[in-house]
């Protein structure tokens, strides 16, 4: 005991590099077996991070939002606009030439039979590349899928044509995709969510693309809409807007309007920062007058706003487009309203602000969308997310705007191939956005990290989201 203790004061004066130099020698020559008596069987110390780490052992966190290379382009081989428009989105983001499918189809015609779309599909799913993750169509027509009910154009290639996702006035089958954390919806779910670009000429097509573009990573300060008008039986979706302007504070300018009363205006007019635009009319009048900024979302809740090109008699969701909003959604048949079966905004907007492309966030917000037909230019990021785990000092720094708000993610260690894990740091934040969070360094003897969090296809489940070599 004497001699330890002398060697321990000898210690105190020697610089620290040097300590646990000899600290380290100490605990091998301690495993050598030369001293007797020590206990074979006594269970080996669960390791304690002690901060001397010096790698980040090669940790990468995920991805947030689709990209380039997850996006398949479905072209009507022949049809003018569709080449062009498929040509100029292709140059403007860079999707892989392989990914780009030609289809034979009928442009002319509004409708599709679902016997032509079943053997349209399954020539889409062969050409596909495995690693496409979602499809852009690149025509305006057809956008209805016509059997014995009507699904959306988006919505069959995303499922198939399955009556049990259409059917009118009834509950329809849930996407499995709903405010679900994946990334990857091929790998996750089988099944491709899917977007038309929606434009109705090639200049209005460039137009759409280029403020996709200029869309991403802007971190816009725009402000939200969410009205409920007169129009009573179109504004169920109002007991989902009340909450967000106080839950959103310091973050989005969100604006819950009621004029359920008809005392002042079904409508905004005259905004020059419109991001979000959600309402309940047959026709939203003074659209016009408005400004959007790039990777604006905009919808009405009515019957046939997804019945291209006209509108069925009401206002075609095209025409938010035209507006300058970058994408929007509406329904193809008479689906009542069923908020299910419309974008849910309280979990579009969250998605949204935590990095997803557009397609992903809005195809998130519906839980029904067999009926439903969404239009935009899909890889548009306003919130993208820069994501990163760096070694700073004697800690771990991580950096990102996409954990979903209370919800449980660690980041763990463990020792050797076959070791037990053991955890650095958990973490749950209360809202969505930008986190600067920090973590201890594992032992030195530690030889691998990983992140885990709520599962892709299973929110309420804890899953590893990645794994360091």
């Amino acid at each position: 005991m004497k001699t330890s203790m002398r060697w321990l004061s000898q210690q105190l004066n020697r610089p620290v590099w040097q300590v646990l130099g000899s600290l380290s020698l100490l605990a091998v020559l301690g495993g050598c077996g030369g001293g007797g008596g020590g206990n074979a069987s006594a269970p080996a110390p669960t390791p304690t991070p002690v901060g001397s780490a010096s790698s980040t052992f090669g940790l990468s966190l995920p991805r947030a939002g689709l990209s380039a290379q997850d996006l398949g382009i479905i072209v009507a081989d022949g049809d003018a606009l569709s080449e062009a428009t498929a040509a100029y989105y292709q140059a403007a983001r860079g999707v892989p030439a392989a990914n780009i499918i030609r289809v034979k189809l009928n442009t002319s015609a509004e409708t599709i039979a679902a016997s032509d779309f079943i053997a349209l599909k399954a020539e889409v799913d062969a050409k596909l590349p495995a690693g496409v993750q979602a499809t852009l169509l690149t025509w305006n027509s057809p956008a209805r899928v016509v059997g014995t009910c009507t699904m959306s154009i988006t919505s069959a290639l995303a499922f198939g044509y399955d009556a049990k996702y259409c059917g009118g006035c009834a509950s329809t089958s849930s996407s499995p995709y709903y405010d679900t954390e994946s990334n990857k919806p091929w790998v996750d779910h089988k099944f491709r969510p899917s977007m038309m670009l929606g434009a109705r000429s090639l200049e209005a097509a460039r137009s759409l693309i280029d403020r996709g573009v200029r869309a991403d990573g802007s971190q816009p300060s725009g402000s939200g809409y969410l009205l409920r008008t007169s129009d009573a039986a179109r504004s169920v979706r109002y007991v989902d807007y009340t909450g967000l302007p106080a839950s959103w504070a310091g973050r989005l300018q969100l604006n819950a309007i009621d004029n359920s009363a008809g005392a002042a205006s079904d409508a905004i007019v005259g905004k020059t920062d419109v991001l979000f635009y959600f309402t309940g009319k047959a026709v939203v009048p003074s659209l016009s007058s408005n400004s959007f900024v790039p990777g604006a979302v905009a919808d009405h809740l009515t019957s046939f706003g997804g019945m291209l090109p006209t509108g069925g008699g009401q206002m075609p969701i095209t025409d938010w487009l035209d507006a300058g909003a970058t994408a929007s959604y509406g329904t193809v048949e008479e689906p009542c309203n069923y908020q299910q079966k419309f974008s849910r905004a309280s979990v579009l907007i969250e998605h949204y602000y935590r990095g997803d492309s557009v397609i992903e966030a809005y195809w998130k917000s519906v839980q029904w969308p067999g009926q439903g037909l969404f239009v935009g230019e899909p890889l548009a990021q306003p919130f993208k997310d820069s994501a990163s785990f760096t070694l700073e000092g004697s800690q771990y720094l991580i950096k990102t705007r996409s954990l979903r708000p209370n919800s449980n993610y660690s980041l763990e260690f463990r020792t050797g191939p076959t070791g037990s894990w053991t955890s650095l740091a958990n973490f749950t934040i209360p809202s969505a956005g930008a986190q600067t969070l920090n973590a201890p360094l594992p032992p030195a003897t530690a030889t691998q990290l990983r992140w885990r969090g709520p599962c892709p296809n299973n929110n309420s489940l804890q899953c590893t989201l990645s794994e360091s070599p």
